[in-house]
């Protein structure tokens, strides 16, 4: 039996399958879904997300229906963020105020909304007429990899968890973020998983050839992926600097209580005038007031310091123009001039309110203070401090590629200023960080992270963090940073190579062959 008989055979078998692994399909791929968490960080096992998409486009290609497709997909999607951003209950609940009924239940749909994107890639891939091994190995990566894209910017975007984040920066597979960013990686990575998939799927009707072709494909993929780690996609500029990520440890349940302000103002003055590194970093709105409303010889004391080491600090501290703007914003202050950043990608309920006239009515449910940020301008400038041009982003910002190489190649280094004390002791700070690593690794620049409690991190052009400090303590990370220049085929580029290449293996595995012609 051909390739292509076989697909049609699995495809249109009886839904009454007799073995555990297809009776109890949809608690199959909610436990998948949830043990593919495990590839990402803190645990670093990065097949583990591979082969629980073979295993997902196996029961798809079983799938009697596209609505038993969409129903698996979204199993598996449910599983998949209820394990791995569940998380965000902690910002609700513990430091928003949210009752806890309302906090689990707000936590569940924003699980189930996230599921919907993995349960209509399982629905769009029934839609094809295509059974054989081109459908596994093309057409359900393609259109996984176009769905997690999509969840990028669906109201504004939620792309945390993209499959390629899992592979950095550890899998041989990371090699191609420099290239195509994060969603080739993903797409890699789904590729691998339709090969698994259809190598099973086939057995044992598949042709020896045949199994061996598509063994040489994922081999001939993974070997690609580890040369291109070997490039070194950017050049040293000038001289490595020294540096100091300040870590405030305020806890974010007293940090905007006025009678605790002034724990911010001593923890900081004292963490910035021991270092004597030529550029200061200290996290997202380290300092709990205006910029405006600072006293101005507490920041001309911290100007004061840094200028003494020729050098220059960057702080994070909320921005105030009129009553109805002010800015989640970055200030520069030392030997250069002082420069500002002003954040763009605001985060949903935690600095501004969607459709206002009809979800207003949540933040009397949770306070979050200064919830309704304005947005800054897309595009700005690197901030030329410490003899290095850098490209800020705050918090939240860091998980969309296309907005981090706004800045390049013009910026030398990048940096982070965020405060994930909103995530408690979860795993969502350590899957932030391992975020930063691919962005560091697709632009083939440093990325200095100054958090409030962590993880504060120096990570190199290769994404790799070589200095990390303790989590919850009042601490300064000090090391050497490198500036680099040039531009990654990703810089050049940003997601549309990547997309490029899903929507023509969208095409090639779409239409049906004839038995003779099947891959």
């Amino acid at each position: 039996m051909s390739d292509e008989a076989a697909g049609r055979h699995g495809a249109h078998a009886s839904p009454h399958h007799t073995t555990p692994f297809y009776r109890y399909r949809a608690l199959v791929a909610l436990l998948l879904g949830a043990l593919s968490v495990l590839g990402f960080a803190p645990f670093y096992l990065f097949p583990l997300p591979i082969i629980g998409l073979a295993l997902l486009f196996r029961l798809w290609q079983r799938a009697h229906s596209r609505r038993v497709a969409a129903a698996l997909g979204f199993a598996y999607g449910f599983g998949f963020f209820a394990a791995g951003v569940s998380w965000v209950y902690i910002s609700m609940h513990d430091f928003g105020g949210m009752p806890l009924p309302l906090g689990v239940a707000a936590t569940a749909l924003l699980c189930a909304f996230l599921a919907l994107f993995p349960a209509l890639a399982g629905w769009l891939q029934g839609w094809s007429r295509n059974s054989g091994a081109l459908k596994v190995v093309l057409l359900m990566p393609a259109v996984w990899v176009l769905m997690e894209w999509t969840r990028g910017w669906v109201l504004t975007g939620f792309p945390w968890l993209a499959v390629g984040y899992s592979q950095v920066p550890y899998s041989p597979l990371a090699g191609i973020a420099p290239v195509l960013g994060v969603y080739g990686v993903s797409l890699a990575a789904a590729f691998s998983a339709g090969i698994l998939a259809w190598i099973e799927l086939g057995r044992p009707n598949q042709q020896p050839s045949r199994t061996k072709l598509w063994l040489f494909a994922l081999t001939a993929l993974w070997l690609v992926g580890w040369g291109l780690k070997q490039i070194d996609w950017t050049q040293p500029a000038g001289a490595p600097l020294g540096v100091a990520l300040l870590q405030g440890n305020i806890a974010q349940d007293i940090k905007w209580q006025e009678e605790r302000r002034q724990q911010s103002f001593d923890t900081y003055r004292r963490l910035t005038l021991a270092a004597k590194n030529r550029l200061v970093v200290l996290p997202e709105t380290a300092l709990p007031m205006f910029y405006h409303e600072v006293p101005p010889d507490y920041l001309d004391e911290l100007a004061t310091h840094v200028r003494r080491n020729n050098g220059d600090l960057i702080i994070g501290v909320p921005e105030y123009r009129n009553s109805a703007e002010y800015y989640n914003s970055a200030f520069s202050l030392g030997t250069a001039p002082s420069q500002s950043y002003r954040k763009y990608h605001l985060v949903p309920f935690g600095e501004y309110i969607p459709l206002r006239p009809m979800l207003a009515w949540v933040m009397d449910v949770i306070h979050i203070p200064l919830s309704d940020f304005a947005r800054g301008a897309r595009v700005q400038q690197p901030m030329r401090v410490a003899g290095q041009r850098i490209a800020v982003d705050i918090c939240y910002e860091d998980v969309f590629g296309e907005e981090i190489i706004t800045q390049l190649p013009h910026a030398t280094m990048l940096v982070n200023l965020s405060n994930d004390a909103w995530f408690g002791r979860s795993i969502g700070p350590e899957q932030h960080l391992q975020i930063a690593q691919t962005r560091a690794l697709e632009t083939g620049r440093y990325m200095l992270r100054a958090t409030n409690t962590g993880v504060t991190a120096i990570i190199d052009q290769r994404g790799e963090v070589i200095q990390r400090a303790p989590q919850f303590v009042a601490t300064t990370l000090q090391g050497q940073a490198q500036g680099y220049s040039g531009a990654t085929p990703y810089v050049r580029f940003g997601n549309t190579a990547a997309l490029i290449c899903a929507a023509l293996m969208l095409a090639a595995g779409w239409w049906p062959r004839s038995r003779r012609a099947a891959a």
